[in-house]
């Protein structure tokens, strides 16, 4: 066994080092895709449910409608106001009437839950990107 000089030594420090800082570096590259990757897939889960929730908007409107257009009918009943005599009695439009303002305000109450789940995914999405931007700073930064 010959001893080493110290340049061999150097060398296969020097080289040691690189191969470190190499993996170190496809590690950092293969954290941050798999990152994207999560990022896109929770992008995706919040923009699925936004539509969800814009669709179960879109059929509230229209059953609240419907509803609407009932009351007013009904509403003139009670009133004499339909043109022909009503074959209900009072006692029976006004439980009907009574049952459509307590339908109306349940549709409402849900209106209000699912803005208040757009709105937080709208929260969602922003911070998101703020994190984004706070990586891609952190990043440039660290260089």
């Amino acid at each position: 066994e010959y001893p080493t000089s110290s340049s061999d030594e150097d060398l296969e420090s020097k080289s040691l080092l690189m191969h470190k800082a190499e993996r170190a570096l496809r590690k950092r590259r293969r954290l941050e895709k798999e990152t994207k990757q999560l990022m896109k897939q929770e992008e995706l889960k919040r923009l699925h449910k936004a539509q969800a929730v814009q669709r179960q908007l879109e059929e509230l409107e229209e059953r609240q409608r419907a509803l609407e257009i009932f009351g007013v009918e009904l509403e003139r009943e009670l009133r004499g106001e339909a043109g022909t005599q009503s074959t209900k009695d009072e006692n029976q439009m006004l439980h009907e009437w009574f049952e459509l303002v307590m339908e109306k305000n349940k549709l409402m109450r849900y209106e209000s839950e699912l803005l208040i789940i757009a709105q937080e995914l709208e929260l969602e999405d922003q911070q998101s990107r703020l994190e984004q931007q706070l990586r891609e700073k952190m990043a440039i930064d660290g260089k």
